[in-house]
């Protein structure tokens, strides 16, 4: 009886000291927090490049196509390398090699070449020196040929028999967003929806989205307008190549409707203020990419001075348990379509003072926690207005 009871302690006691070890490695390993799939394991190949193409830069196609480049050239494709922000969380996080495969995707633009990989989840690659490492080219970020350049040919939304390069049309131009923006979290230990990259999949999984129907990134990240490919070419529809985002406060603000107005009360000794968020112009949620982008939402009653008398304080953005293992806590951002009421309630005999109540939306490109973390020491702020709205309680007061 005693042998049975000490051998069930120990064996308790093994079990506890293994979950305790599991545990404890769980919070200190390296994380994978996506599955490395098939379509960016490895860099874009340039070893069959067309012979009619005469170089990998952006700075070559700008000959032909000057328009677009002038476009590629703003946008955030082109600083995927060199933006500091990403440069600085990369180090943070520990050079993961997957992530040269979208900020740089040529291998050409990698100073190591991908040979094979030591691990099944492929987060090991095994690699050596790459003999055509080309400078120059990696600081182009995601440039032309990157979406371009498929298996030895030049792909694009109109076929073409051009002797400068011919052009293979594609079925769906939507594909070439899929490759990097469709980033699976499908293992046993990750328990959230959308991992960071993951935007296709997000959308897909937003309430009230068509499942079966292919995202369209196009319609809203590269506009339409009318113009020729190549100058003196045939003048029609082509899609702008500017991919503007969360980067870009005029495209944010398209794609939030706010207003702040006052609402009927039944109440004679109170007044009621309502500030809505609809996500009216996003597919996926508002916001979306990292989970350190988030909106912050704030209705105050203010005096004469512009004192702030009281306030409501909201966020909106995803949270994550990262260790020791990944799972999505919450998420309160504004899926499409679905207004976001927020209410403040003001009653004159209490607030004498008060002369308007004031509402401000910001949108946070970073987290500050994170930024201080990570050592991110930003130039450009990482936060700014895209909705800003007062109304007057009493004018003479205000006067």
């Amino acid at each position: 009886m005693m042998f049975a009871r000490n051998r069930k302690t120990a064996v308790a006691g093994i079990a506890l000291i293994a979950l305790i070890v599991f545990l404890a490695w769980r919070l200190f390993r390296p994380m994978n927090i996506f599955v490395v799939s098939e379509a960016f394991e490895r860099p874009v190949s340039t070893a069959d490049m067309p012979p009619t193409l005469q170089s990998l830069s952006a700075k070559g196609c700008a000959g032909c196509h000057r328009e677009f480049y002038d476009e590629w050239a703003t946008s955030i494709h082109s600083q995927a390398w060199t933006d500091p922000y990403f440069q600085v969380d990369w180090e943070f996080d520990g050079k993961p090699q997957i992530c040269k495969n979208c900020h740089i995707p040529l291998d050409r633009q990698q100073e190591h070449k991908v040979v094979g990989f030591s691990d099944k989840e492929k987060w090991q690659p095994i690699l050596e020196p790459n003999p055509v490492f080309d400078a120059q080219l990696q600081h182009e970020g995601v440039t032309c040929v990157a979406c371009h350049l498929r298996n030895g040919k030049i792909i694009g939304t109109f076929g073409s028999g051009s002797a400068a390069h011919p052009v293979e049309k594609l079925a769906n131009p939507n594909e070439v967003c899929f490759k990097c923006h469709v980033v699976g979290g499908n293992r046993w230990d990750t328990f959230f929806r959308f991992p960071p990259c993951g935007t296709v999949a997000e959308i897909r999984s937003t309430p009230g989205a068509a499942r079966d129907t292919p995202p369209d990134c196009i319609q809203c990240h590269m506009p339409l307008v009318e113009r020729s490919l190549v100058a003196g070419g045939q003048v029609r529809a082509v899609r702008k190549h500017l991919w503007r985002g969360g980067h870009d406060p005029e495209t944010v603000k398209q794609g939030l409707e706010a207003e702040l107005r006052e609402a009927p009360s039944l109440s004679p000794g109170k007044r009621s203020f309502t500030l809505t968020l609809t996500n009216t112009g996003a597919a996926h949620y508002f916001p979306t990419g990292t989970p350190d982008r988030h909106l912050t939402a704030s209705i105050r009653l203010v005096d004469q001075n512009g004192a702030v008398l009281r306030e409501d304080d909201y966020v909106m953005k995803r949270s994550i348990l990262w260790r020791p293992f990944i799972v999505d806590l919450w998420d309160n951002r504004l899926p499409r379509w679905q207004p976001r009421v927020f209410r403040l309630d003001v009653y004159p005999r209490r607030d004498p003072a008060a002369v308007a109540v004031e509402a401000q939306v910001q949108y946070h490109l970073l987290d500050e926690d994170r930024r201080r973390r990570i050592g991110y020491e930003n130039k450009e702020p990482i936060a700014y207005d895209v909705f800003r709205a007062r109304i007057v309680l009493n004018r003479e007061k205000a006067n």
